[in-house]
């Protein structure tokens, strides 16, 4: 019994303390924080020139030359050189013009014909970039992407004989259409890259004179290991 009322005792003494002990506590000072800016964690667009080079194979399915139809039993080989300007959104997503040039000899006839091929392709893109890391697009390391193109090509192209000798030559104007994939190294600056380029032109044709007569070649798939730079500005 007499624990019980020193515990009541204590407890109204401690009840009736907690106002005078609270008035002899410090007052600290209340500071007024100003409102601080959002922060922005994505990553703004940016401008960007871009340079590229690449090995180059053409085939095609079949020709009409001299009123009959030939098919083809080897690839031409050659090479493609090109730059371009673009913007990327810095979520993924980006674009750009690009002109490049072809060479391109001895895509091979069955009879013995072969074929060369200058062109120069003017494609508009839309890409879209996977990163390997999780800051996005433009976050720096390792990625990949894909990508397709329209445009047309204006290509010059003449058919030789075994020997090497000229029997037509010709140019003409054709759409041409793109799809790539590649990989990736994002330098901040500097953006590298290794893809793939697939160009179809449905046709390559002549245009000559009266004197050789004319060709068309059906179905061109061109395709290409490709290296490219791009700088950010």
């Amino acid at each position: 019994m007499r624990k019980l009322t020193a515990l009541i005792f204590a407890a109204i003494f401690a009840f009736a303390a907690a106002p005078a002990l609270a008035a002899d506590l410090p007052e600290y000072p209340v500071y007024d924080i100003p409102d601080l800016p959002p922060v922005d964690y994505g990553l703004g667009g940016s401008f960007y020139l871009r340079g590229s080079v690449a090995g180059s194979a053409w085939w095609a399915s079949d020709a009409i030359y001299c009123g009959c139809i030939t098919t083809f039993d080897a690839p031409g080989y050659g090479f493609s050189i090109g730059g371009g300007f673009g913007y990327e959104t810095g979520d993924g997503f980006r674009a750009d013009v690009t002109y490049d040039y072809l060479s391109i000899d001895g895509l091979s006839e069955t009879g013995g014909n072969s074929v060369n091929l200058r062109s120069s392709l003017m494609l508009a893109n839309a890409y879209y970039d996977f990163m390997f890391s999780d800051y996005g697009s433009a976050g720096g390391g390792w990625g990949a992407y894909i990508g397709g193109g329209v445009g047309f090509a204006y290509n010059y192209s003449q058919v030789l004989d075994s020997g090497g000798v000229e029997l037509a030559w010709g140019t003409s104007v054709e759409a041409a259409g793109a799809i790539m994939a590649g990989v990736t190294y994002d330098m901040g600056t500097m953006v590298a890259d290794l893809g793939y380029r697939a160009i179809y032109m449905d046709k390559v044709m002549s245009t000559p004179p009266a004197a050789p007569p004319p060709y068309l070649i059906n179905n061109n798939w061109i395709h290409e290991v490709r290296g490219t730079l791009r700088y950010r500005f």
